[in-house]
């Protein structure tokens, strides 16, 4: 499953920078940032790999540079981090608030993601941007739980500095070998998934057993 999104994603990051470059990384970064899994352990070591082989920036008519990946990474990063808060606060607020129960999520449980994300709401968006899968989908909550947005623009950027250098930085040292660093990844995506998934029956055992 995963190699098969490896072959339809890779062709459409390919084409995104052949285009648009700088652009095209900030496009993508915010459709995976939008709580879209496109992973980003393909999309920035790619644009590492643009630097390493000093192609043409399309728009700009300069090469690829180290920085100006990161810089269109951590855009990318903030735009659809954004839009899946609005997703959140606007959208999912709702549907939570009517439906929830249905999904064993009640008024309790809203009140208490609130509260969470008031007392550790910085912490928990500061890491949850360098794992992986939760990265895409932890703004979709703090947008639910209504968490400050300064507060979350803030510390969604400051988490997404790091994780944004490594990855093009990956793609630059590497070079050809840049596939690399997803397969290296994908042992800490097996762990998370099933840190979720765990988490998730405990919630609906709880709930159930309620």
């Amino acid at each position: 499953m995963i190699e098969a999104i490896d072959r339809i994603v890779l062709p459409f990051i390919d084409a995104l920078y052949s285009r648009l470059g700088y652009v095209g990384v900030v496009i993508a970064m915010a459709i995976e940032s939008a709580a879209i899994p496109i992973p980003s352990e393909l999309i920035l070591p790619f644009a590492g790999w643009s630097v390493a082989r000093a192609l043409p920036e399309p728009l700009t008519g300069t090469t690829w540079t180290y920085w100006g990946a990161v810089v269109a990474g951590v855009t990318g990063n903030t735009l659809g981090s954004l839009a899946g808060y609005a997703i959140g606060a606007y959208g999912g607020r709702p549907l939570v608030t009517r439906y929830g129960r249905y999904v064993l999520v009640s008024a309790h449980d809203l009140a208490l993601a609130e509260r969470w994300f008031a007392r550790y709401g910085e912490a928990t968006v500061f890491f949850s941007r360098m794992l992986p899968i939760v990265r895409t989908f932890i703004s979709v909550p703090a947008g639910v739980a209504r968490m400050p947005l300064w507060r979350f623009v803030l510390f969604s950027i400051l988490g997404a500095i790091p994780w944004v250098m490594v990855l093009v930085w990956g793609g630059v040292v590497l070079g050809d070998n840049w596939i690399e660093v997803k397969a290296a990844l994908r042992g800490l995506d097996y762990v998370v998934a099933a840190a979720i998934v765990l988490l998730v029956g405990v919630f609906v055992w709880r709930h159930v057993r309620r």
